[in-house]
């Protein structure tokens, strides 16, 4: 176990002291674990703990998970050094756990959380530039209550969507290796196994999140496409599996280097996010 800061930080929404990484069951807004949620720590230990259980458990043991030890040194590094603009904040330095509907129709594929964003907030694509966009755009399409999401208390909810990362950890540079990766999806897999009977669509968001969508319904018996669909923006592939079929629909992922250089505009994330809506049956919410 790595030494947690000894600074007790107010919570930005709720005043509340932390330490950083937050432990778990300590009174984060929205932490689903509790001091006894098992831990895994190895790859083997993944596979166990991802497997016969509910959503929200499944959400509490990756919220602990320490099966990467390069990963888990960097996010609790980052906890610990924090950026100087939240330097009196309290940073989660934690795996990031799915957000949003625990029945949905559309479900987002993400990389990875960002070391000050997710790794910060406690939720996934919040407090970054990146989520900046994607809340936006969820909102603006109606798949989404409020059009910014700041912190884990500020009663944003998703509209029969959920969000999910690839990889549930920080990774230096944004990069996770090929080992962490395969070690973490466990936990994706079975998240989907929880979902399969209500999902409609989903949203990949870049290569990346494409990959992992194909690669992880196909590591649960789903068919996909041969030779396998090539990522695009705004490019459908279908995947079927249990009676059922999923609309795999690619986006360029918001990130800055996409949406500075308008490689990924307004328009084209609300065009896929509007897309999703509609192939998914979705009765979005209106402002």
């Amino acid at each position: 176990m790595r030494i947690v800061s000894d600074d007790l930080l107010p919570h930005p929404a709720t005043g509340e002291l932390f330490a950083s990484p937050v432990p778990p069951g300590t009174g984060w807004p929205g932490d689903p674990a509790t001091a006894e949620t098992p831990v895994a720590r190895t790859a083997s230990q993944v596979r166990r703990l991802a497997a016969r259980v509910g959503l929200e458990e499944l959400d509490a043991r990756v919220s602990v998970c320490r099966a990467c030890p390069r990963l888990v040194g960097w996010r609790e590094d980052v906890a610990v050094t924090k950026r100087a603009s939240y330097a009196g904040q309290p940073y989660w330095g934690r795996p990031s756990p799915g957000f949003g509907s625990a029945t949905p129709r559309i479900l987002v594929v993400g990389l990875a959380p960002a070391a000050n964003g997710a790794n910060r907030t406690g939720r996934i694509f919040t407090g970054d530039r990146s989520g900046d966009w994607l809340f936006a755009s969820l909102h603006r399409v109606g798949l989404a209550t409020r059009g910014t999401s700041v912190h884990a208390a500020d009663g944003l909810e998703l509209i029969d969507t959920r969000m999910v990362a690839t990889v549930r950890c920080a990774p230096p540079q944004n990069k996770p290796t090929t080992a962490e990766r395969d070690t973490c999806s466990p936990w994706i897999e079975a998240e989907l196994r929880l979902l399969a009977d209500h999902v409609r669509v989903v949203v990949a968001l870049g290569g990346y999140g494409w990959d992992a969508a194909l690669r992880s319904y196909a590591a649960l018996g789903w068919q996909v496409a041969r030779p396998k669909p090539r990522f695009g923006h705004g490019v459908e592939a279908t995947l079927l599996g249990e009676g059922r079929s999923v609309t795999l629909l690619g986006c360029y992922h918001p990130s800055q280097q996409n949406t500075f250089t308008g490689r990924l505009t307004e328009a084209m994330l609300d065009d896929v996010l509007g897309r999703a809506a509609a192939v998914g049956g979705v009765q979005a919410h209106r402002r």
